[in-house]
């Protein structure tokens, strides 16, 4: 390594590289490639400790891979027992109060590091081809969060106590790194989540529907909108109380989440109040109306609510040119409006009562006021 100036320029750009990552995934990227340039090495991996299944697990596999290492490995793990000092290392040292410092290990046996950390290490050394690894524990929250490992290739200078003693410091700033993200994400969650329910809100809705109408414009892909409006959701608030109308909504809600499961891809949304949706992009729409058919049996032999006013618009069907996001939720909502008139038990689908579709009609018609909301309110 060079002198400090390096290390510190190495350091902050380590930081800005997480701080610029805006997914997990990127984050988990930028942390082991910047540790990678900092330390000279050629590759490197982060790594979470999953504590319930006792495995270190690889997120991110950056730099001069081996066969069968993939840059997000899916099902990369080790189970933390073929690495009993690490296990004592991971639950007690801490707590006894040492330092999480980082070792190296050497295909030919432990080198700036403690021997006991080196059997199985040493043996995926020499299996990869690769001289010398330097491992540095992630701590989070006063708790091991996982490890970076940086290796060198067979043949180049072994880390030595000093590169150990960066990769500590390095440790620390992914550390920091991952806190941030693992905010943002917690932030994102809750921005795109419904708090009652659990499923996706208004919010999460408009931004995949628009991207799915996007795709629909210039791929064709089909897209379709089920729309469902909860039965006797006031009768519940004014009799058994709110308490009572929002176990409705939420038993409601793993409904629409287990027919939403069928479809997959789906998104199963609450978009406020009693309404609720599910979005399906790619599926054929007689696969999409099975699952709102099954959705509506499945409502009606709820114990609390009267069932569900459900309305279903697809591009696949005569509705016309859909351009924008807003023309298929006014066809889905007029088709829901048209269930709940008829008080239908299964769906009503836009576009499937011949040229002169009084559901699409509906839909095609002029709000009757400026102040009129995507709901057809004004209309019941």
């Amino acid at each position: 390594m060079g002198g400090d100036d390096v290390r510190l320029r190495a350091v902050v750009a380590l930081a800005q590289g997480m701080a610029a990552a805006h997914t997990p995934r990127e984050s988990w990227r930028a942390a082991a490639a910047g540790a990678c340039r900092a330390l000279g090495g050629t590759f490197a991996a982060l790594s979470v400790w999953e504590r319930e299944l006792g495995r270190l697990r690889v997120l991110a596999n950056v730099g001069e891979r081996a066969p069968g290492e993939e840059e997000f490995p899916e099902d990369e793990a080790y189970p933390v027992h073929q690495f009993p000092a690490i296990t004592e290392f991971l639950h007690e040292r801490w707590v006894g109060g040492g330092e999480p410092n980082a070792w190296v290990e050497t295909a030919d046996g432990p080198a700036a590091g403690r021997a006991e950390y080196c059997h199985q290490r040493v043996a995926a050394l020499r299996r990869r081809g690769r001289g010398c690894c330097v491992v540095a524990p992630i701590v989070l929250n006063g708790r091991a969060w996982g490890e970076l490992y940086v290796a060198r290739p067979a043949g180049a200078p072994v880390f030595d106590r000093a590169c150990a003693d960066f990769a500590t410091v390095l440790a620390s700033v992914v550390a920091a790194g991952i806190a941030q993200t693992e905010r943002l994400e917690e932030a994102r969650r809750l921005a795109f989540t419904d708090a009652l329910t659990g499923l996706a809100n208004r919010r999460a809705v408009d931004v995949r529907l628009d991207e799915a109408i996007e795709c629909h414009r210039d791929r064709g892909v089909v897209v379709s909108l089920v729309v469902c409006d909860l039965n006797g959701l006031k009768r519940v608030n004014d009799t058994q109380g709110h308490a009572v109308g929002d176990r409705l909504l939420e038993r409601f809600g793993s409904v629409l989440s287990l027919c939403g499961a069928m479809l997959p891809g789906a998104l199963a949304a609450r978009l406020g109040g009693d309404e609720f949706c599910l979005l399906s992009v790619g599926r054929p729409a007689d696969e999409v109306v099975r699952v709102a058919d099954e959705l509506c049996r499945r409502a009606d032999e709820m114990e609390l609510g009267e069932g569900v006013a459900c309305g279903v618009a697809s591009t696949e069907d005569p509705i016309g040119p859909v351009r924008s996001a807003r023309r298929l939720f006014r066809l889905a909502d007029a088709a829901q409006y048209r269930a709940k008139a008829v008080r239908a038990a299964k769906p009503v689908v836009a576009g499937r009562e011949g040229p002169d579709d009084p559901v699409v009609r509906l839909a095609d018609e002029p709000p009757p006021s400026a102040a009129e909301r995507r709901r057809f309110r004004g209309r019941r």
